[in-house]
């Protein structure tokens, strides 16, 4: 294993929002061939509860935009003006910019689960979340190999989750966990983030120990 290309990979595959190449069209082959390594992923409970909606219809993804403005513009605006952090005040500013540019995103992908945490049989959470995750960040990592860019959005709240589920068809049963905008990207330079030295936040055996 070529060590080198996977650390690469692994440090530089980046939550991508204005380097998303809007013109470009993404293939239904290529979104297939990624689902297809994401899904190898481990799951919990060997539960492979977890199923995809791809969304490349202009229409439904502009009714998914306006959504998502609607949702996403006022958290912005209300929390940007308490940032001080400079990397932290970038990121806001790419959301504010991906939430004025998703309609016209080529791909979104919208990772499900089958089962509901608030029905009467409700799964564990640590499974019930465990086995998407890992699933979404192969998926991610795929993408960004083959030139592509992705950024993992939150679900929204119960409100706005209603008329989401109404946009995509969702059964009652299914659960959307993320919305992936996908596109390939302008450029494929990407660095690594800033994080603190593992060194600082890593303690060993006990939590008392350093």
């Amino acid at each position: 294993m070529d060590t080198a290309a996977t650390d690469h990979l692994l440090a530089t595959t980046r939550a991508v929002r204005r380097r998303l190449d809007l013109e470009r069209p993404v293939e239904r082959a290529v979104i297939l061939e990624c689902l297809r390594l994401a899904v190898q992923a481990p799951t919990g409970g060997n539960q492979q509860s977890w199923r995809w909606l791809v969304v490349d219809d202009p229409h439904v993804r502009a009714d998914i935009a306006k959504l998502y403005a609607r949702y996403t513009l006022p958290l912005v605006e209300r929390r940007y003006p308490r940032l001080r952090d400079p990397q932290t005040k970038r990121v806001y500013e790419g959301a504010r910019y991906l939430a004025q540019v998703l309609a016209r995103v080529p791909v979104l992908v919208v990772p499900c689960v089958e089962g509901r945490l608030d029905g009467p049989h409700a799964p564990d959470p640590a499974a019930f979340y465990g086995s998407i995750f890992p699933a979404i960040w192969s998926l991610q990592l795929a993408l960004r190999s083959r030139g592509l860019g992705s950024v993992l959005t939150t679900p929204f709240e119960a409100e706005f989750e209603r008329e989401y589920t109404a946009i995509l068809g969702l059964p009652d049963s299914m659960t959307p966990i993320a919305l992936l905008p996908v596109a390939y990207t302008v450029g494929t330079q990407f660095k690594p983030a800033r994080r603190p030295p593992v060194e600082t936040i890593t303690r060993w055996n006990r939590w008392t120990e350093e």
